[in-house]
């Protein structure tokens, strides 16, 4: 057998398979990312914003775009597809057919020059047909790769070879090839990774909706391009019959989801409630004038991480919510639509819309389906990549994994978990072949700029829109041209774009820039990528300063135009005033310690222990209580029918029982200093550790309810309860006439105003169990919202025609439980009917909340990472980061984190530990070089310092009594520095003369 294949093959360039191709390349892997447009990025790039964050979809994903096109170790293979693969895990060959783009990769600078003079135009495929484009086309502005690209469907030299060829003519780097040809690879790879994504909807087959035959009638997808800025409106408001401002819009939910008979497609697509939620907010702030906006809908599903928040929000902001579904969108005259509907008391309603936006559903692509038969790769009965409980991430054939929507509609944050995930199954795999195939990055010299005085270059980004619909950008880059040392100064369309990213570091060798101001977004996801340029054009990557004029200018100043431009100025002022003082900076590693603690000995935390020691990196997983397994034990089987206690028990087993893993019950964490690479920790007992990268899977725990006669009746059980009842005791249930569900408990209210994403599947399944046992049982569930996202939508259905009874409450009309001579009765008002409905359950059973344990919030200070305003812990970001911290080398998984089941929980801690092997899999790793020092000559040795550093990184030594700095250690956070009363500390880059100088130039 020949060796272990290092290289992975990727199926899909989407937000999943960019993911999981960082993952893998920084990790030790060879990658090739193959990707059927002439693009990567996906859906994602199509979007306008993500909520609730408010980011701009295309920037946020921008960065790690760049990064996978110009990483060493991801090949990217563009207008491709994979049509066969044989061979076992380890030793695939992979056949990818490449079809031409017909224009030079190498030789193409993206001037446009192309498209300027070709003649023909064709519809749009990326503004899905909104306006048009020439047959030589960039897909997309922030495009990656950034390369042209000739559509053979409609270049007339391509179908009438000899006729026009007007592009080639005047193409000034030679890029235009007619003769182009596809091309087959062979690639030697040891694991697959599917993330092909999914397809949109077609509402085209449904006659009722109107659409394709009314003009104003639109998909949610051409809504988002309507929005975006770079879409065929640049980001204003306009209805497509007439280019005229919608007054009111009217989105309709559930098209093509939910629906048996006309759509055939049973599940729900997960993601719809929300992107519905965002448009009707985001639709608000590009209306010039007052937008009406109004959803209908069946149930509201918001069942992730602050997707609860955000709908109140959009109430409370007057957007309206009608529980209803949509007969027929009628004309209305004028492009108008006309909608009827009846509420849930009977009463008719019409009203019209200047634009109905239809929230289509996710579906498999045929062309994915098909791959999946070629690879031997089984499907579900939704057509979906098939998966189990257990093995979320694995497909029906060894060594081919599949992450994102695939496998099940799911949203961004899960489909990055899952990338992740499945990049872990992949390190596990092929751990042996790690850095077999791969390259390092090579920077050219650093320039000495020491001598030289201070060149500036002033970059201002329009992002879009997102800047220049409200600062005049163009007036910013005349005035910083006149401040003190810039020589240059440029407004560029999107600063993260591959073109200007590149652009820029040849304007920084060509101007021989020494020092860079970029005025754009946040620092928070771009500075490193504008640190790295720096690096790629021969100058430190510490000369360097953004100002925010996004974040901190133009979103909270969309009415003050006059005066956001104004600090515009001021921003850019004071960021050129500081960078004037930027000192060139070594980059400062540090060594790995490549043993990891796992803190928390539930699902999350047992898996991703083991999904790290099976790659041979020692872990210590510490556990409060006397045995592992958490919350798992306490409930019966997975929503698809898993039993969960032998697969426990198996897991329990491998955890003790691996060599790689010492397993410590009974103690937690009750201190912790260091940073990535090299943390020490202390436990209860007096151990201390020492480890490169910690996890954190404290858990959570159900919530203990104080009403509905909850420990005073003994009728009266949690979810959890029953569960153990239905394992251990089944025979009490024999007698059981009438059984009474209870949702929503102790969730969305005002003390935990956040959905627990589980209880509704929980409960339904453990009804239809009970209907096992007992199948004469009356079950009623009394209900807000059934969110039985994606196909556990089917459980729903099941549950519905066994003949189980749902009837809706609100918060207004909550049931009454009380107890008359030891019988139950519960009163419920029934919206339908308008009245009250007495029942008399033998048993109640209330879907209580999941909250967070006490101790999470401890446990992540002493590691320096955040909670949110729930107690759950808080991730770096929530669609593109999500089970990092801002605090590296700590990471996240499970029910700390929020809600979730079973096989979301082994996806996210398998995200970790993939995330995690990223830093164990290097020697050393950068840290922080904006540090402090110590002026020996000014510190009296008050060791002041010592006890305000968070990361014990300052000391005092023993000889001089002097402070001294662990450069290793410390983070820059300046706390030493506030502290100091002689002024002895400073941080590097961040010192008295250039705050000040900042200062004094906001002030001047």
């Amino acid at each position: 057998m020949s060796r272990l294949s290092g290289s992975v093959l990727i199926v899909g360039g989407g937000i999943a398979g960019v993911q999981a191709a960082l993952d893998l390349a920084d990790s030790g892997f060879r990658v090739h990312l193959v990707e059927r447009s002439p693009a990567i990025g996906g859906t994602m790039s199509q979007l306008d914003k993500t909520f609730p964050t408010n980011d701009c979809s295309a920037c946020i994903l921008s960065p790690k775009l760049v990064e996978c096109g110009r990483h060493l170790n991801i090949n990217l293979l563009t207008l491709s597809e994979l049509t066969g693969l044989v061979g076992e895990p380890g030793h695939f060959t992979a056949t990818v057919v490449q079809q031409p783009r017909y224009v030079d990769p190498d030789r193409c600078i993206a001037c446009g020059r192309c498209a300027e003079v070709c003649p023909k135009s064709a519809k749009s495929g990326f503004n899905l047909g909104l306006n048009r484009r020439k047959a030589a086309y960039l897909q997309y502005p922030q495009a990656v790769p950034l390369k042209y690209v000739l559509d053979p469907e409609a270049c007339i030299y391509l179908k009438k070879p000899g006729r026009c060829g007007f592009c080639a003519r005047e193409c000034p780097a030679d890029a235009i090839n007619f003769d182009d040809h596809p091309r087959t690879h062979h690639l030697e790879v040891g694991s697959v990774i599917l993330s092909p994504g999914f397809k949109p909807f077609d509402p085209g087959v449904l006659d009722f909706t109107g659409y394709g035959r009314l003009d104003n009638v639109v998909t949610s997808m051409e809504f988002e391009r309507l929005l975006s800025p770079s879409g065929p409106t640049m980001g204003q408001l306009k209805r497509p019959s007439d280019g005229s401002e919608p007054r009111r819009i009217a989105w309709l939910q559930c098209v093509g989801s939910r629906d048996n008979n006309r759509a055939c497609h049973g599940y729900c697509s997960s993601v719809c409630c929300m992107y519905a939620i965002k448009q009707a907010v985001i639709a608000r702030e590009h209306a010039a004038g007052k937008l009406e906006s109004a959803i209908f809908f069946m149930d509201m599903r918001t069942h992730g991480k602050e997707f609860e928040h955000y709908y109140q929000r959009a109430r409370v902001s007057g957007a309206d919510f009608h529980r209803a579904r949509i007969h027929t969108v009628h004309p209305a005259g004028n492009g108008n639509l006309r909608l009827h509907w009846a509420d849930e008391q009977g009463k008719l309603h019409d009203r019209d819309f200047d634009l109905v936006v239809l929230s289509v559903g996710l579906e498999m692509d045929p062309r994915v389906v098909a791959l999946a038969g070629d690879l031997g790769v089984e499907l579900d009965r939704d057509n979906f990549i098939a998966t189990t409980d257990f093995s979320p991430l694995a497909t029906s054939r060894p060594g081919v994994y599949v992450c994102g929507a695939a496998a099940e509609p799911k949203d961004i944050p899960q489909s990055v978990m899952e990338a992740s995930g499945a990049a872990l199954e992949v390190q596990r795999d092929l751990s042996a072949a790690r850095w077999t195939e791969t390259r390092q990055p090579q920077y050219p010299e650093e320039r000495d700029v020491f001598a030289e005085p201070p060149r500036i270059g002033v970059f201002v980004c329009s992002c879009g829109i997102n800047i220049a619909s409200v600062v005049d950008v163009a007036a910013v880059t005349e005035y910083a041209a006149t401040l003190p040392g810039v020589v240059y100064s440029h407004n560029n369309l999107f600063s993260c774009s591959q073109d200007t990213i590149d652009q820029m570091a040849s304007t920084i060798r060509d101007q021989r820039l020494n020092r860079v101001v970029v005025a754009s977004c946040s620092p928070r996801t771009h500075e490193d990528l504008f640190q790295e340029t720096l690096q790629e054009a021969g100058i430190n990557r510490y000369l360097f300063e953004m100002a925010n004029i996004r974040d901190q200018d133009s979103w909270v100043h969309q009415n003050q135009p006059g005066a956001a431009t104004e600090k515009a100025k001021d921003l850019v002022r004071m960021a050129v005033a500081r960078v004037r003082y930027r000192q060139p900076l070594p980059e400062n590693r540090v060594a790995v310690n490549k043993s990891v603690l796992v803190v928390g000995a539930g699902v999350a935390g047992l898996t991703a222990a083991l999904s790290l020691a099976d790659q041979g990196y020692p872990v210590t997983l510490v556990e409060r209580d006397l045995r592992p397994g958490g919350q798992a034990w306490s409930l019966f089987r997975t929503w698809q029918g898993s039993r969960i206690h032998p697969w426990l028990e198996s897991l329990c087993a491998r955890a003790e029982n691996h060599p790689d893993i010492t397993l410590k019950t009974g103690t937690e964490v009750v201190e912790a200093s260091g940073s990535v690479g090299r943390f020490k920790t202390t436990l209860a007992d007096g151990q201390v550790l020492e480890h490169g990268v910690t996890v954190l899977a404290t858990g959570g725990e159900p919530y203990q309810p104080t009403e509905y006669l909850y420990g005073r009746h003994p009728r009266v059980h949690t979810l959890l309860e029953m569960d153990r009842k239905i394992m251990d005791e089944p025979e009490q249930i024999a007698g059981v006439s009438q059984a009474v569900f209870i949702h929503c408990v102790g969730s969305r209210v005002a003390e935990r105003t956040w959905c627990s994403r589980v209880c509704c599947t929980h409960a339904i399944d453990q009804a239809l169990k009970l209907r096992e046992l007992r199948p004469e049982m009356d079950i009623i569930m009394l209900y807000r919202d059934i969110r039985t996202y994606g196909q556990r939508e089917h459980l729903y259905q099941e549950a519905r025609a066994a003949g189980i009874v749902f009837v809706r409450y609100d918060l207004d009309h909550l049931p009454r439980v009380d107890e008359s001579e030891g019988t139950l009765q519960v009163v419920v008002r029934d919206p339908i009917l308008g009245r009250e409905i007495l029942l008399h359950p033998d048993l109640l059973i209330l879907a209580t909340a999941v909250v967070p344990r006490e101790q999470t919030g401890a446990v992540a200070k002493l590691y320096k990472c955040a909670v949110n305003g729930d107690g759950f812990l808080l991730e770096a970001h929530m669609k593109l980061r999500p089970v990092d911290f801002a605090t590296d080398g700590v990471f996240l998984a499970g029910l700390c984190h929020y809600p979730k089941p079973v096989d979301e929980t082994i996806v996210q801690a398998k995200a970790a530990a993939a995330r995690a092997g990223r830093i164990l899999a290097h020697d050393a790793v950068p840290a922080e070089s904006l540090t402090a020092e110590v002026q020996a000559g000014k510190c009296v040795g008050c060791g002041l310092c010592v006890q305000v550093c968070p990361y014990a990184a300052v000391i005092l030594e023993d000889d001089s009594g002097q402070a001294a700095v662990n450069s290793g250690l410390c983070k820059g956070c300046g706390a030493c520095v506030a502290g100091c009363r002689s002024g002895a500390i400073s941080l590097k880059n961040g010192d008295d003369e250039q705050l000040m100088a900042a200062v004094e130039a906001a002030l001047s």
